[in-house]
């Protein structure tokens, strides 16, 4: 064997480093103690932010290719978008315009039925522009208080309405403010008509119905022309509702054998939720004829009373005309 090939000093049999277990542990309690140090006493904070500056502008551009590309997405995703809303606008403004032909027509053809049936004409209830400002205080009724009060006019019972529909009715008024009660206040009943098949009923709110509250059409018999689908608006014969205001849709009917009357569950048509703008209506009551006060029946006193009272009467004539006889 060469010389060169030897080793110049021959290593120490006794030199020898941690093992892999004691570096292990050695390194796992460095680690821990950085952390606990690192979350009590932010000792790895100014480091951490030093890192982050320096690395920040590296960041920057590797993430715009991924920003462009989601941009370009978002970009084509709501051009397509803004087309079917154009699409969709310009259909819904084409049926908005067909109705209004034919609404002006029967508009026409009812005013000259009027005439020939010498009809009164339909009545204007005057209306009154308002805003909602914030919800009542109270956590167990549905109500809103709107910027208008006595001083604009607004009475106690008057109806209020959104672009949709019935919205509620005015509860209490204040000198600049009133308090509306909503359709789906549990403490709220509405008279309405099935556009359908013309039949009557009442609605009354349901504020746990559904996820904002509801209303229900109580007191339908089982075996009535009703279902789902079918628009239900005011029938004004309370006298507070004009008539026609669209109120809810039917939303499922059910009908059940123990029972003479069927569950009739409805959806209001009106924003019950956020709502903002509203109208707030002169009460039917206020521009209709008075009405005639209900007939009162007597009650069996009084018509004993009356009976003794003719009697009375027919004797005193008797003894008149006994007395006239007598005289010359």
């Amino acid at each position: 064997m060469p010389p060169a090939t030897l080793e110049r000093s021959a290593p120490s049999l006794f030199r020898r480093g941690p093992s892999p277990l004691s570096q292990l542990a050695l390194y796992a309690a460095l680690a821990l103690f950085l952390m606990v140090a690192d979350a009590r006493f932010q000792l790895v904070g100014p480091l951490r932010q030093a890192v982050a500056t320096v690395l920040y502008p590296a960041q920057w551009l590797m993430r715009q290719p991924v920003e462009f590309a989601r941009q370009g997405l978002d970009y084509f995703e709501s051009l397509h978008q803004a087309e079917a809303e154009a699409r969709a606008a310009r259909a819904q403004m084409l049926q908005l315009a067909q109705r209004a032909h034919q609404a002006d027509l029967l508009l026409q053809e009812n005013q000259h039925l009027r005439e020939l049936l010498q009809l009164q004409p339909r009545i204007a209830v005057p209306s009154l522009a308002a805003e909602v400002i914030y919800e009542a205080a109270d956590p167990f009724s549905r109500r809103v208080v709107i910027d208008r009060g006595q001083a604009a006019g607004v009475v106690a019972g008057a109806p209020v309405v959104d672009a949709a529909g019935v919205l509620g009715q005015v509860t209490r008024v204040l000198p600049l403010q009133s308090e509306v009660t909503l359709l789906i206040d549990r403490e709220q009943a509405t008279p309405v008509q099935n556009m359908r098949t013309g039949v009557r009923g009442i609605a009354f709110g349901d504020p746990t119905a559904g996820q904002g509250g509801g209303l229900e059409l109580r007191f339908m018999p089982s075996s009535a022309d009703i279902r789902a689908g079918d628009l239900l608006s005011t029938s004004g014969v309370d006298g507070v509702y004009p008539p026609g205001q669209p109120v809810a849709r039917v939303l499922r009917v059910e009908r059940r054998a123990d029972s003479a009357f069927a569950r009739v569950l409805c959806a209001p048509l009106a924003q019950v939720q956020g709502a903002r703008h509203v109208l707030v209506l002169q009460p039917l009551a206020a521009v209709v004829p008075q009405r005639l006060p209900p007939a009162v029946s007597e009650t069996p006193a009084a018509k004993k009373k009356g009976k003794g009272e003719n009697k009375a009467e027919n004797k005193a004539e008797k003894k008149s005309e006994k007395k006239g006889g007598r005289a010359p």
